[in-house]
C-alpha cells in the first residue's frame, strides 16, 4: 500500500512530483513539534522560526534526501533525526540571513507558534520526548477536525459539537441524557451515535498515522508510542 512516506522512501534522493508533494504535505501538517523542539534548544522565537523554515527548505532539496541516514520506518523518527543534524551545523547565528533568505517553504503561522509554544506546560521532560508528544497531540488534533469536517459536510456538525466529549473520552462533566436533550434524541439514541462516531475517530487515526509509516504493518506500534509519550 502506497503511503505518503513510503513514497518518499521509494523516491530515494531523486524527488519530484508525487514523493515531493507528499513530502511537502507531511512537513506542513507536522511543523509544530519540530518547532518546538527547536525551541528547546534555547532559541527565542525569531530564531526556532527560521531554523525550521530554514530545515525545511533543506528536506526539499532534491539532494537532500540521499544525503541522509534515512529512518525506513516513520515519518516522525527519520524527522528529528534530520532536525538533530541540520542543528548541528547551523549553531552559527550570523548565518541568518542566508537562512531565512525571506522564503517560506511550508506555511507556518508565526504569531500563532509563539502564543502556542507560551501555553506549553513547564516540563522537565527532554526535548526528543516533548516532541513525541507535541506529534501525538497534533495527531489527534487533525484526526479530530477531520472527522469534524467530514460531519459538518454531512450536515450533522451539531451532533458531532455535542457527543466530541464522548469521542475522545473527556466527558468527565457531561452525560449521555444532557447530549442526547440537546439534540432531541433518546439516550440510547446518542450512545449509539457517539459509539459510531468513536469508530470513525479510530479509522481516521489510524488513516492518518498510516501516511507516516513505510508499512501498514507499523500503525499499531506507532499508536503504542505515540499514546505512551502522551502518558509522560
Amino acid at each position: 500500500m502506497t503511503t505518503h512516506w513510503s513514497l518518499v522512501l521509494a523516491a530515494g534522493g531523486q524527488l519530484s512530483g508525487d514523493a515531493e508533494c507528499a513530502l511537502a504535505a507531511l512537513c506542513e501538517n507536522y511543523w509544530y513539534p519540530l518547532y518546538v523542539f527547536v525551541r528547546r534548544q534555547n532559541y527565542n522565537h525569531d530564531e526556532a522560526q527560521d531554523l525550521t523554515q530554514h530545515f525545511f527548505a533543506r528536506l526539499l532539496e532534491k539532494d537532500f534526501l540521499g544525503q541522509v541516514d534515512q529512518e525506513r520506518g516513520r515519518f516522525r523518527s527519520f524527522l528529528l533525526a534530520c532536525l538533530k543534524h541540520f542543528l548541528s551545523n547551523e549553531r552559527d547565528r550570523e548565518r541568518a540571513q542566508k537562512r531565512g533568505g525571506g522564503r517560506q517553504l511550508i506555511s507556518m503561522d508565526g504569531e500563532e507558534a509563539d502564543q502556542r509554544y507560551r501555553l506549553e506546560p513547564v516540563s522537565d521532560l527532554t526535548p526528543e520526548k516533548i516532541f513525541e508528544r507535541r506529534w501525538a497531540m497534533t495527531l489527534l488534533e487533525r484526526t479530530l477536525n477531520q472527522l469534524r469536517d467530514e460531519c459538518v459536510a454531512a450536515g450533522t456538525g451539531d451532533r458531532f459539537d455535542q457527543l466530541k466529549p464522548f469521542i475522545t473520552g473527556g466527558a468527565k462533566d457531561q452525560s449521555y441524557r444532557q447530549a442526547a436533550a440537546a439534540l432531541d434524541m433518546t439516550e440510547d439514541a446518542a450512545k449509539a451515535l457517539a459509539y459510531r462516531l468513536r469508530k470513525r475517530y479510530r479509522q481516521h487515526l489510524r488513516d492518518e498515522i498510516l501516511q507516516t509509516v513505510s508499512t501498514p504493518q507499523q500503525v499499531d506500534e506507532e499508536i503504542r508510542d505515540l499514546f505512551s509519550a502522551l502518558g509522560e
